[in-house]
């Protein structure tokens, strides 16, 4: 009984199922978002289909408790499954009223079914200390120009750099590019002609620089990932060729045997 649900868990197929049932799933909660349709005959379907798709992750949750007992909770990706489906499981009324947005987060489960998203997940969870260096020297960078931006462009322009969240707040926005120009730095420049002195610099820093080094620790990251599960399969392979290497040595030695054990009977019937 439990190797049979051992397999079926482990089986590429169910693992499929369960994929496709997410993704479908997904696509039902966009539609939930129209009154139209939820106020429609399909508004009781959908409603039956949640019920189902709610029920087969349970279940799904259940059998894998079963097949991998207690290694199923020193899984972070099984117990993060755990928690999304237990928290569509809380009933969305009242005090709860907030798990039924909550519910939504199904759909990150589409992250645990696919290796390929499972991947990006586990380099960005490993550069998180790297990511966390860059972000702390941007956040120091960004203090100082907020303090520079405030006491140069306070009084002017109180409504962008009035105070010391303001200038962060629209230093953020050069940051993005987002009208940076035409929007922000033109109309300051026509009451502070070199204020292009402050802006490039720091869009050129903090734009081209710190946000380029952050990818740059996620494309490392990603390159660690993928050459560790190159010296994963390298490593399978020569365990594969050396098992392979001991069958046929041992059966060197089982025929070695037989030949020995052959001569030894064919001389005995010459002797007789």
């Amino acid at each position: 009984m439990h190797t049979t649900i051992y397999n079926l868990v482990e089986n590429s197929k169910f693992k499929n199922f369960i994929m496709w049932l997410i993704v479908i799933n997904g696509i039902t909660m966009g539609i939930e978002t129209s009154k139209d349709i939820m106020n429609s005959s399909y508004g009781e379907l959908i409603h039956i289909f949640n019920i189902f798709v709610l029920s087969v992750f349970t279940i799904e949750i259940l059998l894998r408790i079963y097949a991998h007992k207690i290694s199923f909770f020193k899984d972070p990706w099984s117990i993060f499954d755990f928690i999304i489906v237990a928290i569509s499981l809380v009933p969305a009324s009242g005090a709860f009223e907030v798990f039924r947005i909550l519910r939504v987060l199904r759909l990150f489960r589409l992250v645990t079914v696919v290796p390929q998203m499972r991947k990006i997940v586990s380099a960005l969870l490993s550069v998180i200390p790297g990511m966390l260096s860059v972000s702390a020297l941007l956040t120091l960078f960004f203090y100082i120009f907020a303090i520079m931006a405030t006491h140069l462009y306070g009084e002017t322009f109180p409504q962008w750099f009035g105070d010391l969240g303001a200038s962060f707040y629209t230093l953020f926005q050069v940051m993005t590019l987002e009208s940076w120009s035409m929007g922000i730095v033109r109309p300051i420049m026509e009451q502070h002609p070199y204020a292009w002195s402050f802006f490039i610099p720091f869009i050129f820093i903090a734009t081209f620089v710190m946000i380029n080094l952050i990818i740059a620790i996620v494309v490392e990251a990603m390159g660690e990932v993928n050459k560790q599960e190159e010296e994963h399969l390298i490593e399978e392979i020569h365990t594969s060729e050396n098992h392979t290497n001991q069958e046929l040595k041992a059966l060197r030695d089982e025929i070695a045997q037989l030949k020995t054990i052959i001569l030894e009977q064919k001389g005995v019937n010459e002797r007789s």
